[in-house]
């Protein structure tokens, strides 16, 4: 989402947003001495809290909704994405319109900002803020067409619902060209659509390296732990169980992302996860460390094993650091009875491995999408 600000040494209204390696920033309007800087931050606010509002829209479309019909999620998330078309003229509405008569949240933020606007009476500073908030919009349209160009790069950061097939292959082509993860992966493709694709080759490293080492796929991706991190295996481990089962990259990747989503949100998606998790903490307690005195409030119970606050690029992540896990123990494999390896050799054992993994992530294209 875009962030507004006051930049109070030079008395403007600031657009921000993330670009994936980082935030960009332009300036929606210049004030006036005589507007109050409590009122300016006020504007600021609900402009910000309407890009909130919008880009939710995005990140979660109507169609992924558990529910549709009467009084459904799926309806009203669809009634908030058909209320874009009332943002505008409410903006630039001359009579005051009670908050009762807007059903959605969209239409509530934007009368909010109608009528800031109206109260600072200044027509240039009206039509530069109608003229943002449809720049922000028609960056979300262009977000969902699957375009992460000029301002719909801030997409790069949100974690959606749902992802574009036309954003997971070209996740799948930059993967093709870089298995390790390129720059282009992180700032022109959406990251639900990235982890996708990067289900798909890590799956194929691991084949590759439990292949080339003899070891089992389990023991491959216990090596891929990280201390900062420690349900970062637990992901990996369900990525590859599901997929070496048969099931489709989107189809793995798709529901611990949702599930993520909803804990962010404040709820848990069924109970069989919670009782699974249960389960396993339990075990631990009773079973794994008998001899230590553990009580059950003594247990922190990690509802998902991604980032709520950024499930989609916390997945990426660790699918990413997964395939350099391979590669490790691919060439540690390959540098046995070579102590001290010359460079050569180096490249030679890395071409090697990506050929490899290139070639297995092929045979198995039709499992992408």
């Amino acid at each position: 989402m875009t962030r507004y600000a006051i930049d109070r040494a030079h008395n403007t209204l600031t657009a921000q947003w993330s670009t994936g390696i980082g935030d960009t920033t332009t300036v929606v309007a210049r004030l006036t001495h005589d507007q109050l800087p409590h009122d300016t931050r006020r504007l600021a606010a609900e402009l910000a809290h309407l890009s909130h509002l919008c880009w939710r829209s995005y990140t979660h479309p109507a169609g992924t909704a558990d529910r549709h019909g009467p009084h459904s999620a799926g309806l009203h998330r669809q009634q908030e994405r058909d209320a874009f078309d009332k943002i505008l003229p409410a903006l630039v509405a001359t009579a005051r319109r009670a908050d009762q008569a807007a059903p959605t949240k969209v239409e509530r933020a934007a009368h909010a900002i109608a009528r800031t606007l109206r109260q600072f009476g200044a027509a240039r500073l009206t039509t530069r803020v109608t003229t943002e908030v449809a720049a922000e919009l028609a960056a979300i349209e262009q977000a969902e067409r699957g375009d992460l160009s000029e301002r719909a790069q801030q997409a790069v950061i949100l974690s959606r619902e749902d992802a574009s097939p036309l954003q997971i292959s070209q996740a799948d082509r930059l993967l093709h060209d870089d298995p390790f993860g390129s720059r282009a992966l992180f700032t022109e493709v959406d990251p639900t659509a990235a982890a996708i694709a990067a289900a798909h080759w890590f799956h194929a490293a691991v084949t590759v390296t439990a292949r080339h080492t003899g070891l089992h796929p389990s023991q491959v991706v216990g090596g891929a732990e990280q201390p900062d991190k420690p349900l970062a295996v637990e992901s990996l481990t369900d990525v590859i169980i599901a997929i070496a089962a048969g099931a489709r990259a989107r189809y793995v990747v798709m529901p611990l992302i949702r599930n993520a989503l909803h804990v962010a949100d404040g709820y848990l998606r069924g109970i069989l996860e919670v009782q699974h998790r249960i389960t396993a903490a339990q075990e631990l307690i009773h079973i794994a460390h008998p001899d230590l005195d553990l009580g059950p409030d003594s247990i922190h119970l990690p509802l998902t094993s991604l980032n709520p606050a950024r499930p989609a690029p916390d997945l990426l992540d660790n699918l990413l650091y997964g395939v350099q896990t391979c590669w490790r123990l691919y060439q540690h494999h390959s540098d046995l009875g070579h102590p001290q390896p010359e460079a050569a050799r180096q490249d030679e054992v890395r071409q090697a491995f990506l050929g490899a993994v290139r070639e297995e992530a092929a045979s198995w294209s039709e499992r992408l999408l």
